[in-house]
């Protein structure tokens, strides 16, 4: 789409920083040349999260528009579905988490409307400040025509299942809401191994927490909110390999409402491969949910969309399964972006 010299000035400054290194050329050439893909984990930094994150004493990662852009054209990617960077919109403060999340949600309204087609988003809630997420549910659905909602897998310690979230959760189901989770850093185990970052390997980790929480949590999500379409990040994190222990845990406790046992929960909830789509990654995930269930996802800015796309195209999968993670089950979910 041609540019003019006012949107050219306001994209400035992000190409140079965008880095993507010898190694980007070989992947470059696997990209296709229309761009078909939906991203479904593509993080974007409004202004005001960036400052309160430099406020709370962390640097946000490098992003600008242009930076978002040429890293989805790299990759063929045709729309980004944009979420917050972790930790999202709470900082302890209510009000601020209130006024973040309204300003967050905005500029990514205007991203959409501005570049027609490149855009959606999953809406940013203050949880656990429930007051204030009710409010802002209705106003990113109902009138910024939200995508759906991004959440993290914990707030305050407390993961998704908790009963103190089960309000946000009924409406989110009486919406049958696309709910998108990322990882976060998790109460419990920051630090644990000295010059290991808390990504590598808790954050896969608290997807599965968090997944735990809705089926055997006190609150009964998995089961009072059924209509909530979860998108899980990263492949589903290490459920695919402690599935056996979910297993394990329904036959211990006979809870009467998965008589067959928390399989068919999780096989209904959908993945998306950013960082999850190495060859033994994709065939743990694959034998417990139909490809059908798979999404196209690259991390950005954290990691470059070509990752998953070389991922994507080293395993086994037909030419069929590829659309569907590329695009198709996306559209099923989110048919806003097929405009």
């Amino acid at each position: 789409m041609p540019q003019s010299p006012a949107r050219r000035n306001f994209l400035a400054g992000g190409i140079a920083a965008l880095g993507l290194g010898a190694t980007a050329a070989p992947a470059l050439a696997q990209a296709p040349a229309v761009k078909t893909r939906i991203d479904v984990h593509h993080h974007f930094v409004s202004p005001a999260q960036g400052e309160a994150k430099k406020q709370a004493g962390s640097s946000p990662p490098k992003w600008t528009v242009q930076m978002s852009l040429d890293d989805m054209d790299k990759a063929g990617v045709k729309t980004a579905v944009l979420s917050s960077v972790e930790p999202g919109v709470w900082f302890g403060n209510v009000e601020q988490g209130r006024t973040l999340a309204r300003e967050s949600n905005e500029y990514a309204a205007r991203l959409a409307k501005d570049y027609p087609g490149r855009f959606g988003s999953f809406a940013a809630i203050p949880l656990p400040d429930t007051e204030g997420s009710l409010r802002e549910i209705e106003y990113a659905l109902d009138v910024l025509k939200a995508d759906g909602i991004g959440l993290f897998t914990s707030y305050d310690g407390k993961y998704l299942g908790d009963p103190a979230f089960v309000p946000v959760f009924e409406e989110l189901n009486r919406r049958k809401a696309v709910v998108y989770t990322h990882p976060t850093s998790p109460a419990c185990c920051t630090g644990m191994i000295k010059g290991v970052s808390v990504g590598t390997i808790e954050f896969a980790t608290d997807t599965t927490r968090t997944i735990a929480s809705l089926i055997f949590g006190a609150g009964g999500t998995a089961f009072s909110c059924p209509d909530i379409r979860f998108i899980w990040s990263h492949s589903g994190g290490t459920l695919p390999f402690l599935i056996g222990r979910f297993i394990r845990e329904q036959k211990v406790k006979k809870d009467p409402r998965m008589p067959n046992g928390p399989l068919p929960i999780v096989q209904k909830y959908f993945y998306e491969i950013a960082q999850g789509n190495l060859p033994g990654q994709f065939a743990a995930l694959l034998k417990i949910v139909p490809v059908s269930q798979l999404m196209f996802g690259s991390d950005y800015p954290y990691r470059e969309g070509v990752e998953a796309v070389e991922g994507l195209d080293a395993y086994s999968f037909s030419d069929a399964e590829r659309a569907m993670i590329n695009r198709e089950t996306a559209l099923k979910l989110l048919p806003r972006l097929a405009a």
